[in-house]
């Protein structure tokens, strides 16, 4: 097989791992996955899931770009440019149907806080890239009037994006109560309130 073949095949063959872990995380949770069963279904030994993966750590990371790549393309309107406000009450919303992934992320966000934590650097892209496309977008409904100018939009982004993780977190404690979607769509209804009111 030629060197390009090869990678590709292991390219196909990481990317499976992926999807696997992925469907097992949403199911199952993040504390109930095994690596083992991941490498099982992946139809790999463990070792030949170790030489895909290095790390647990480092296939968690991948299982949450997957998340949000497709989060993005099924969820939000503004597909291919920047998150948008009522995108990210999209993903939110979807969210609740994957409690086992919801609970993975707020683990590896809370343990990136730490300075030498393998996640830190993927957690602050993250949130510099979200938080700069929601404050975009923020821009853009302030020039139609959707979102008071007086307003910083850097800090409603800051807002919206903080409401979204802390609503994510008391989900997760009380699911059968709670409607993190309905929440943030209430934020968001807010703000235009507090526009209207800025503008008078």
């Amino acid at each position: 097989m030629s060197e390009r073949g090869s990678y590709a095949k292991g390219r196909a063959k990481r990317d499976e791992i992926v999807d696997v872990a992925l469907d097992l995380f949403a199911r199952m949770g993040y504390d109930r996955t095994s690596f083992r069963e991941i490498a099982r279904l992946a139809g790999l030994s463990q070792a030949g899931l170790l030489h895909h993966f290095r790390t647990k750590e480092a296939l968690f990371l991948e299982v949450l770009r997957r998340r949000d790549d497709r989060n993005e393309q099924h969820y939000d309107e503004n597909l291919g440019h920047p998150v948008s406000v009522a995108g990210l009450v999209k993903i939110v919303r979807h969210n609740s149907d994957e409690p086992g992934l919801v609970r993975l992320y707020v683990a590896m966000s809370a343990e990136s806080t730490a300075p030498e934590s393998p996640t830190r650097q993927f957690f602050e892209q993250r949130y510099e890239k979200l938080l700069s496309d929601v404050a975009l977008d923020v821009a853009k409904k302030q020039q139609s009037g959707e979102i008071a100018e007086g307003l910083d939009p850097a800090a409603v982004a800051s807002l919206l994006v903080a409401a979204a993780d802390g609503l994510q977190v008391q989900w997760l404690l009380n699911p059968d109560r709670f409607d993190m979607g309905e929440q943030l769509g209430l934020l968001s209804k807010i703000l235009s309130g507090v526009s209207s009111e800025i503008r008078k």
